[in-house]
């Protein structure tokens, strides 16, 4: 069960008041975000099976009822309603693990208002963190340019245990390989990765006892940590004698460093271990590491083969949220008709798209991406026809999608929910980090740059682009014509 009072209080608010004035028709809102994080080209849309699960078990509690009742705030018809609540709405959402763009909408409830009201912070918190974090691993996953596996080593740095543990999922999602995390590995299944801290070595007299005694423990998993004392000293000579002596048993060793010049250090160790014999020893890195950090090493031609990173992955860096929002697209009016709704701004990008929508991503015959076209639900696009994509905020730019040019689109949102109750199959994390990868190999590498990559367009169809405008003009009417009263 997910306790409801995971929500804004001002939802609840609200909530009440749709109850007292019966106002409670039928709604639908619209997730999206604005602008990329890290300023890429891209996000993984990541978190909505988690919030699938919340949203079926939401409910008040008997403790939940008794602390909004000393509030004194609340209407007791109100509380004697919330006391069987049950969320009833039916969820449209990409597929986890999607990559995705600004503007889209990456999730469509379509409910009563009370129940789309209630959900709107709960909905955002599930996504929003988890969709940073999984763009911010798959940013560092490119990076490496396939040198080598990211363990996410995250725990103690993140906020909280359960930001941890979203992070650790999400992390997965966006490319990374393992956790530290041991917990996420038991909810999630995703193998689990660490062997020893500077700690282990210096309760040892030498590095070599405290070496060989770990791979004694662990001959399978003897990854020594080299940089206690003297990295090209005494730490990875000792490393040497004992992979020596696990090679002889046939078993492989791996090294460690968590400080210093990674550039210089891994070369001096990988060219040590190589005079030894031990070819097919492993280097991992760790210490603060970021996408910059990764791409430098790469191209300083650094041997690494694994990356432990932390706090920066987990905490999303140098951005710490995703500006998703939540809003109201079409609301039901006399007759059961749903009535477009669009929110007005002085800032164009704020101006929201109308209406009960779809998302269409257009392929060419080799499977690229080519341009997602947002359309209103109710439009039915045929394959061999030529297709205008309208630019969201400028009405004169457009251009043309031929026939010729795409091979296919597909519908990217899809039912999830029905009354409250998951229709979609459950995918394992490990499916779903496959297909995220597979379904973001389908775009040109220059929307995935790290730096100043091509903005990828996303556009509305024509019948969507008219309805926008005419609902624009017509509140620039009514706003013009109240002045002069």
């Amino acid at each position: 069960m997910t306790s409801a009072l995971i929500t804004d209080f001002y939802e609840l608010t609200m909530m009440q008041g749709y109850y007292l004035e019966h106002h409670d028709g039928r709604a639908v809102f619209d997730m999206f975000y604005r602008t990329n994080p890290f300023q890429g080209g891209y996000t993984i849309f990541t978190g909505v099976e988690e919030l699938i699960d919340k949203l079926e078990g939401l409910s008040f509690s008997a403790e939940d009822i008794k602390y909004l009742e000393s509030l004194s705030m609340f209407d007791k018809g109100f509380l004697e309603y919330l006391r069987t609540y049950r969320f009833h709405g039916t969820v449209y959402a990409f597929d986890e693990g999607t990559p995705a763009f600004p503007g889209e909408p990456l999730i469509r409830v379509e409910s009563d208002l009370m129940d789309a009201q209630l959900i709107e912070t709960l909905l955002l918190n599930s996504v929003n963190f988890q969709t940073l974090i999984a763009t911010k691993a798959s940013r560092m996953v490119l990076a490496t340019k396939g040198h080598g596996q990211i363990m996410e080593f995250g725990l103690r740095r993140a906020q909280g245990e359960n930001g941890a543990l979203a992070a650790s999922r999400a992390s997965f999602i966006g490319g990374t390989k393992s956790t530290s995390n041991t917990i996420a590995g038991r909810i999630y299944g995703i193998p689990v990765s660490g062997t020893m801290a500077h700690s282990w070595i210096m309760s040892y007299p030498t590095e070599e006892e405290a070496f060989r005694k770990f791979a004694e423990i662990y001959p399978d998993n003897a990854i020594l940590l080299i940089d206690t004392y003297d990295t090209l000293g005494s730490g990875i000579e000792a490393a040497i004698k004992i992979g020596l002596e696990q090679k002889a048993k046939g078993k492989r060793i791996g090294v460690r460093i968590d400080s210093g010049d990674l550039s210089y250090l891994t070369k001096e160790i990988r060219a040590r271990l190589d005079a030894a014999g031990l070819e097919d020893a492993i280097i991992c890195v760790s210490n603060d590491i970021t996408e910059d950090i990764i791409k430098s090493l790469i191209s300083d031609g650094a041997p690494i083969d694994s990356w432990g990173i932390g706090t920066h992955l987990v905490t999303g860096g140098s951005q710490s949220s995703l500006n998703g929002v939540y809003k109201l697209s079409a609301k039901e009016v006399e007759g059961g008709v749903f009535q477009p709704c669009l929110k007005v701004s002085n800032s164009y990008e704020k101006t929201t798209n109308p209406g009960i929508k779809q998302i269409y991503r257009f392929f060419d015959k080799s499977g690229a991406a080519l341009a997602d076209l947002i359309t209103l639900d109710d439009e039915k696009l045929e394959e061999g026809r030529n297709y205008t994509f309208f630019h969201p905020f400028s009405t004169a730019d457009l251009f043309v999608m031929k026939a010729s040019r795409y091979s296919c689109f597909k519908p990217l949102l899809t039912k999830k929910m029905e009354d409250g109750k998951r229709v979609s199959p459950r995918r394992s994390l490990q499916e779903i980090q496959k297909t995220s990868s597979e379904l973001l190999a389908a775009f040109d590498r220059s929307y995935k740059r790290q730096i100043n990559p091509h903005i990828y367009k996303v556009s509305l169809s024509e019948k969507l682009r008219n309805l926008k405008t005419d609902l624009l003009v017509s509140a620039r009417v009514r706003e013009e014509e109240a002045k002069d009263r």
